[in-house]
C-alpha cells in the first residue's frame, strides 16, 4: 500500500531519508537543514516521504513560494508601458505557488524514488495527491489560495516526460525554459594545462588575458570562520549581482553561505577574491558526487570589467573541477554566451505548470512564464580546436 507523510522540518524527517540511494547532495538532510536555517523569507519547504507499506520508497521537496512584485521584478527604472505590463503579470502570479523542486538552484532537485519498488507513474500520482492535500491544508491553516503549481527543471531525456498524461490529467502543461549550461570534462584531462591545449588560438589568448587582468587579485578558499567574519560583505557582493537581474523570485538569507558551510562542510566551497586584502568577489561550489554544481557568486560591479572577475571565476571553477576529477560542471542558466566561451554546452530544460484559476487560460500563463524566464537569443561560442 502506497501512502505519504508531509513534514515541515528536517528535524522530523525519518532516519531512513538519507538511506535512499540518491546521489543528489541537494536532497540529503545536511543541505536541506542548511536551507531550512537560511531560506528566503518567501519560501517555505515541505518534505514529503512516500512509503510502500512502512518502507520509504520515495521523497519529494515541495516549496510554497509567496510571489509578490517587489520580489519578482528588481529593476524599477522601466518605462510606463513596461511597468503596466509587469503590474498585470504580477496580479496574475501574485500569491502562493507550490513548486516541486528547489527554486533556488537550477536542475531537478525535487524528486527521487526507488524504481525497483515503485513505478514512476504511481510515485507521480502520489505527488499529485500531496499537492492536493497541501493546497487544502494551506487554505485552512493560512487562509491562502494556491495560485500556481509547478514541477521544475527537467532535461529532455528525463523519464518524467513519459508520463505527460498525468500532467495533462492534472491540467499542467509543458513549457521550455532557459537551458542549463553544462561542461563535460574528458577523462584525459588531468590539469588545466590539458584544457588550455584543447583551446583554439583565440580562446587560448582570451584565457591568458583574463588571468593577466586578475594578476593583482588574491584568490583563496574561505573556511567557516572566514565566512562568518565576512558574512555581511559576502551578502553585499551577492546582492550587487542579484539585483541586476530583471526577474528574480527570491532574495537569499544573509547567513545563507555560513549555514551551508556549517552543514555541508567540505561538500560546500567558498572562494574569495581579494584586492589589497579587501574582499571584492566570491564564488561558491557544491560538490555533488561526480558533478560540480556552481552556486551563487558576487562581486563589486565597478571592478568587474577591469579585472574580468566573472570570467576568472568561470575558469577557476573549471580548474577546480579538473583538478578534483569531476565528470561535469553545472554552470546553470544565465550568461549563456560567456559560459559557452569557456566550453559549457546548453542543455534544454522544461517545466510543467498550471494556474489554479480556470479563467486564466494556459496561453496567458505560458506568456507570463516566457516573460519571467525568457529563452534569450544568444550566440553559442565554440572555444575548442
Amino acid at each position: 500500500m502506497i501512502h505519504f507523510k508531509i513534514y515541515n522540518s528536517v528535524n522530523n524527517l525519518p532516519k531512513s531519508w538519507d538511506s535512499l540511494l540518491t546521489n543528489d547532495v541537494l536532497l540529503k538532510t545536511p543541505f536541506l537543514k542548511a536551507l531550512e536555517c537560511s531560506c528566503p523569507q518567501n519560501i517555505h519547504t515541505n518534505y514529503v516521504a512516500v512509503y510502500k507499506n512502512e518502507v520509504l520508497v520515495g521523497i519529494a521537496i515541495i516549496q510554497r513560494v509567496e510571489m509578490y512584485i517587489e520580489d519578482v521584478f528588481r529593476k524599477t527604472s522601466d518605462n510606463a508601458l513596461k511597468r503596466i505590463g509587469k503590474a498585470i503579470i504580477a496580479k496574475i502570479v501574485r500569491g502562493n505557488a507550490l513548486i516541486v523542486g528547489n527554486l533556488m538552484h537550477t536542475g531537478q532537485h525535487g524528486l527521487f524514488f526507488n524504481s525497483e519498488v515503485v513505478s514512476q507513474s504511481i510515485f507521480l500520482e502520489t505527488v499529485f495527491k500531496v499537492i492536493d492535500q497541501l493546497t487544502i491544508q494551506i487554505k485552512k491553516d493560512l487562509k491562502k489560495n494556491i495560485r500556481i503549481v509547478g514541477f521544475k527543471d527537467y532535461f529532455e531525456t528525463d523519464s518524467i516526460h513519459q508520463h505527460v498524461h498525468l500532467f495533462t490529467k492534472n491540467h499542467l502543461y509543458k513549457v521550455q525554459v532557459q537551458p542549463n549550461m553544462i561542461m563535460d570534462i574528458p577523462d584525459s584531462w588531468n590539469s588545466i594545462d590539458n584544457y588550455i591545449l584543447a583551446l583554439d588560438k583565440k580562446y587560448k589568448r582570451r584565457y591568458k588575458t583574463a588571468l593577466k587582468k586578475a594578476s593583482q587579485i588574491t584568490k583563496k578558499e574561505m573556511n567557516l570562520d572566514a565566512i562568518d567574519v565576512a558574512s555581511t560583505q559576502l551578502y553585499k557582493l551577492y546582492k550587487c549581482v542579484s539585483d541586476k537581474a530583471k526577474v528574480n523570485s527570491f532574495v537569499l538569507h544573509d547567513r545563507h553561505f555560513f549555514n551551508l558551510k556549517k552543514e555541508l562542510k567540505d561538500q560546500f566551497k567558498v572562494y574569495g577574491y581579494y584586492l589589497n586584502e579587501e574582499l571584492v568577489g566570491f564564488y561558491t561550489l557544491i560538490l555533488n558526487n561526480q558533478t560540480l554544481e556552481t552556486y551563487f557568486l558576487g562581486y563589486q560591479a565597478e571592478l568587474q570589467q577591469h579585472y574580468q572577475l566573472y570570467l576568472n571565476m568561470l575558469y577557476d571553477m573549471l580548474t577546480f573541477g579538473i583538478d578534483n576529477h569531476f565528470k561535469r560542471i553545472v554552470y546553470a542558466r544565465t550568461a549563456m554566451e560567456i559560459k559557452s566561451s569557456v566550453g559549457a554546452k546548453p542543455h534544454t530544460m522544461h517545466i510543467y505548470m498550471k494556474h489554479t484559476n480556470n479563467f486564466i487560460a494556459n496561453n496567458a500563463l505560458k506568456f507570463i512564464v516566457k516573460t519571467l524566464n525568457p529563452i534569450k537569443q544568444w550566440e553559442e561560442r565554440h572555444p575548442f580546436k
